[in-house]
């Protein structure tokens, strides 16, 4: 359960980095990539310790490893695509408001 822990804390504090470093993170909440981060890492850690890789010698780091890099890895994704989506919509929005 400690590994579930660890997970958590650091795909959470990688969601808030990849916030932090977004230079469009005025355009989403600042809690979006920690959740998603958050989110896949901790549901890869309960998918490999079901699938039986925990606590196996040589199989260890997988469900250490794996899930914080997966998301960390989706985070980058999330703020990617939430950024791109969030200014076009806005900047469509916006001249629609001007045409009027």
């Amino acid at each position: 359960m400690l590994s579930l822990i660890v997970v958590a804390m650091v795909t959470i504090a990688a969601g808030f980095v990849v916030w932090a470093n977004d230079k469009r993170h005025t355009k989403y909440g600042i809690s979006v990539p920690a959740a998603v981060a958050a989110a896949v890492g901790m549901l890869s850690w309960i998918i490999f310790m079901a699938a039986g890789f925990g606590y196996q010698p040589g199989l260890t780091w997988i469900p250490w490893i794996l899930p914080m890099i997966l998301g960390t890895a989706a985070s980058i994704a999330a703020a990617v695509y939430l950024g791109k989506v969030r200014t076009r919509h806005d900047t469509d929005r916006l001249t629609a408001i001007l045409k009027l």
